[in-house]
């Protein structure tokens, strides 16, 4: 017969799995609620003539969403173009040089970047650009996504090189490698992994994103391949047809929606994969 001090641990142990698993479901369960509704509002709207033709005028039924998928992959692209090279030098500069002042100053400055609100951004990339060039643009916008992915991918990059045992850099050097060389081709191959989590994580992050774009990129009906004028969006166009006092522009905006959510799972997800296939084991 089992003493009552074991019973009592057994007992508490019992109850607190089941206090985790309630809490797990009760943390999923608003994600599940917002897909299943997302998906029974939009998928009905998906079609062939949906995703590749353009919107139509107001008070004409059918029309589609091409220019905002096209332009949000510029916008993520030009994001992707600024943000990666930036971030990487940045985060390689942090790993190497861990008790400098100016170290120290790059990352409280990483920090303060990574807490500001889209919106603040937006309004600087509206100074930094439109007031000075005098129009809109998807260059402007791509600026302010790739200002809010720098803090994630700088510190991405940063912690994972800093998990980079230094016996490799001592063989590399040993070995009569340049240290330059040794970064390139020893240090980065063996953190690729971790760096593209970053990537991917931060532009899962402002895929979404839709203040920053109100002020730089705009929004336009049409179908806009030049990065100086202005460029819609999956964000955007939600954002001003849900807002529209017109019903066909809603159903329109839930199909949007919908196709948002897939791009966001869909990047979520090739993170995992990228992760476990591509992790080095030290």
């Amino acid at each position: 017969m089992k003493e009552p001090w074991i019973r009592r641990r057994i007992l508490w142990d019992k109850l607190f799995k089941a206090v985790i698993i309630l809490l797990t479901f009760c943390s999923i369960l608003p994600m599940l609620f917002i897909l299943f509704f997302i998906t029974s509002k939009g998928i009905s709207v998906i079609n062939w003539r949906f995703l590749t033709h353009l919107p139509k005028p107001v008070g004409e039924m059918g029309g589609g969403i091409s220019n905002a998928i096209i332009g949000t992959f510029i916008l993520i692209g030009i994001a992707t173009a600024f943000s990666v090279p930036i971030g990487m030098l940045v985060g390689i500069f942090l790993s190497e040089d861990r008790r400098g002042r100016l170290a120290s100053l790059t990352r409280l400055c990483v920090e303060t970047l990574q807490g500001i609100p889209s919106i603040v951004i937006g309004i600087i990339a509206y100074i930094w650009f439109v007031v000075s060039t005098g129009s809109f643009s998807a260059l402007s916008g791509g600026v302010a996504l790739g200002l809010m992915m720098l803090p994630v991918i700088i510190t991405a990059t940063e912690e994972t090189l800093k998990l980079i045992p230094e016996s490799l850099r001592e063989a590399s050097l040993a070995l009569g490698v340049s240290y330059p060389r040794t970064i390139l081709k020893v240090i980065l191959p063996a953190g690729i992994s971790g760096i593209l989590t970053g990537i991917l994580l931060s532009l899962a992050r402002v895929a979404g994103e839709t203040a920053p774009l109100l002020f730089t990129a705009f929004g336009s009906p049409f179908m806009g391949l030049n990065i100086l004028k202005p460029i819609n969006s999956l964000p955007l166009m939600i954002f001003n047809y849900a807002t529209s006092p017109y019903p066909e522009w809603h159903t329109l905006a839930w199909g949007a929606s919908f196709i948002l959510i897939v791009l966001v799972l869909g990047l979520n997800l090739f993170t995992k994969v990228v992760t476990k296939r591509w992790k080095v084991q030290f």
